[in-house]
């Protein structure tokens, strides 16, 4: 293609010199700055200047001799023979593409730079594929185009995914499909091959081909697919993860395809330049999207990390099994409706996706101190311990082996001593006597088992006690034996629930323990404060909570959260061994008390009950 050589009409010089070359440029007349894409023949006194895409040529007389504007591209003497003004006007071209070519590369290196960071930044697998598509269509000049992913089959085999489709001509109702990954298909073909396949028309494929175009599409929209160009969406290690496919390449990424007259006149086949471009896309979309299956991977490993530690830690404490799954669910119900609250001191409270995760994270770990205490101490059911009361029982049945040793004593020394007449009638006495020590014996027990529930009230029970911590029977060596010891005795004067007060202040540990052992863990940023939002988790907003003591805004409103479904499941949980469950709307009401009392946040405790978030919980805790 011939280029446009203009000049001053009025430089005799630049006149003479586009005669000389008339016949291998489109020389012409020109007056002012030189126009787009041309080189200007000029006089040594033109005034006229070059945009950035056009250049100047002048040709001067010997003299003056300068200076000369810098603006000017090379300058000749006047009358110059023709192969060197062609060959000064052809270095002028030479230099205009080279700029263009410059800048072109400097663009689509930027738009790959740009491209890039994006892809990396994106967490989102739905807007990464969008991109890598959109962006190759307009780097390209597309008009369409697809994305493919490699997937694998419940069969055990590998397929290919069609993920996502753009067509700025014809709107495509989109319909996700898996094809076969094989030579059958374009984008197998290339996924198998790894390497771009580039068709300047799709409807002229090489009869020895393997694969085969689908017209199935063209034929039901009117559509007609021109220039194609395919290529394989490679991860750093080689590996072929998904193939993206372009289609009808324009000169401009702006122009419209609005008829099958407009894409045989417009489309144009797919240039090396727009290979290269591509398959660096492809690549590129390919490293963020292995980059993104490995972030999910390990998102995907650490939550079952996080199972397996829960469900290890209520192995543990079997009483409170699914507690923390409850909270968990509870929490993220009252945080998911949170965020429809529109109005309020809630309104501005607002909770990102990674504060989510955090505050799930945080839920489900919360008893994770457990772990260090004492499996006797979590589980403890009576007030007693098992060994405690088997003791207890043992030191009861000695005591009626010892009363039943005496009395046949004292039967066969009144046998001897007195003779058989009167026997029987003593006998008879001896055995009343024997079995009112036994009943005494069994009721000191019985009293005893009744007083080590920690949910039964037992009237009087501070005299019953301290009547049984003095109550002693003496064996056949006038010995004294207590049926119970005086640290027995001060176990069974446990009022509330089963723990010794040494016993509660282990279990209160374990948030304590909690922070420490997930302060441990390299949380990654938005992960951060899990550790601080699961051990506040019993701090109350009046600072009588534990074990900081803080108070008001020193508890965060992760943590406030938590402390609602942590109380509210503790209360409706059929299988507490120490306790019985309440109904929910008792639940309710205590928590309303709590929060009177100034110890829980109202504005939670009203939406989680407004929200009915306590019914996420009520009939897995009722099958229990």
């Amino acid at each position: 293609m011939r280029r446009s050589v203009c000049f001053d009409p009025g430089a005799r010089a630049a006149v003479a010199a586009a005669a000389l070359i008339a016949d291998a440029f489109d020389v012409a007349p020109c007056g002012g700055d030189a126009p787009e894409d041309t080189v200007l023949l000029v006089g040594g006194n033109s005034g006229a200047r070059a945009g950035p895409g056009s250049r100047i040529v002048a040709l001067v007389d010997a003299l003056p001799a300068g200076p000369w504007p810098e603006h000017w591209y090379t300058l000749m003497p006047a009358g110059a023979p023709r192969d060197v003004v062609a060959r000064a006007v052809e270095n002028a071209f030479a230099a205009l593409d080279a700029a263009r070519d410059i800048e072109r590369l400097q663009h689509e290196l930027g738009e790959l730079n740009a491209i890039g960071i994006g892809l990396t930044a994106d967490r989102d697998p739905d807007r990464v594929l969008d991109t890598i598509l959109s962006k190759a269509r307009a780097i390209t000049c597309s008009d369409a185009g697809s994305l493919y992913l490699v997937e694998g089959l419940p069969d055990g085999t590998r397929g290919l995914r069609f993920v996502l489709t753009q067509n700025d001509t014809t709107p495509v109702p989109f319909r996700s499909t898996t094809l076969p990954l094989d030579h059958s298909s374009v984008a197998g073909h290339v996924a198998l091959t790894g390497e771009p396949l580039n068709l300047p028309d799709a409807y002229a494929v090489p009869a020895d081909a393997r694969f085969r175009i689908n017209p199935s599409y063209d034929q039901q929209s009117g559509y007609r697919t021109k220039s194609m160009l395919a290529v394989p969406m490679k991860t750093p290690k080689n590996e072929i993860i998904g193939v993206l496919q372009l289609i009808n390449c324009k000169p401009s990424a702006s122009l419209s395809l609005a008829s099958a007259a407009d894409v045989e006149r417009l489309v144009q086949p797919f240039g090396p330049r727009f290979v290269q471009l591509a398959s660096s896309l492809a690549s590129q979309g390919a490293a963020a999207l292995l980059n993104r299956r490995l972030y999910d991977d390990i998102r995907r490993l650490f939550e079952g990390f996080v199972q397996a530690s829960v469900i290890a830690i209520e192995a543990r404490d079997p009483t409170t099994a699914g507690h923390s799954f409850r909270v968990a669910d509870l929490t993220m119900g009252l945080a998911q409706a949170l965020d429809r609250v529109a109005q309020g001191p809630l309104a501005a409270a607002r909770l990102e996706r990674d504060a989510l995760r955090e505050l799930r994270y945080a839920a489900l770990l919360h008893d994770f101190g457990k772990v260090a205490v004492r499996e006797d101490v979590l589980g403890k059911a009576k007030k007693l311990r098992p060994e405690a009361l088997e003791r207890i029982r043992y030191r009861a049945d000695l005591m009626k082996r010892e009363l039943e040793l005496r009395c046949a004593n004292r039967k066969l020394q009144y046998l001897l001593d007195k003779g058989p007449r009167l026997y029987p009638e003593q006998a008879t006495l001896l055995d009343a006597e024997l079995a009112a020590a036994v009943a005494e014996l069994d009721d000191c027990l019985a009293r005893v088992l009744r007083m080590n529930e920690p949910t039964v009230v037992v009237e009087n029970a501070e005299a019953q006690i301290e009547a049984l911590a003095h109550r002693a029977f003496e064996d056949r060596w006038g010995a004294r034996h207590p049926i119970i010891t005086a640290d027995e005795a001060e176990i069974l004067r446990i009022s509330r629930g089963s723990l010794t007060p040494h016993e509660y202040v282990e279990v209160r540990s374990h948030v304590v323990h909690t922070f420490h052992f997930l302060a441990q863990i390299p949380w990654t940023h938005e992960l951060r404060r899990v550790p601080e939002i699961a051990r506040d988790h019993h701090e109350k907003l009046d600072g009588s909570g534990y074990p900081r003591g803080v108070t008001g805004d020193a508890i965060p409103l992760q943590t406030r959260m938590m402390t609602i479904a942590d109380i509210y499941d503790a209360l409706t949980a059929f299988d507490r061994p120490y306790k019985p469950a309440v109904a929910p709307e008792i639940a309710l009401d205590i928590l309303e008390h709590e929060r009177g009392a100034g110890r829980i946040d109202g504005d939670l405790l009203a939406l989680f009950v407004r929200a009915k978030v306590y019914e996420l919980t009520r009939r897995r805790v009722r099958s229990k």
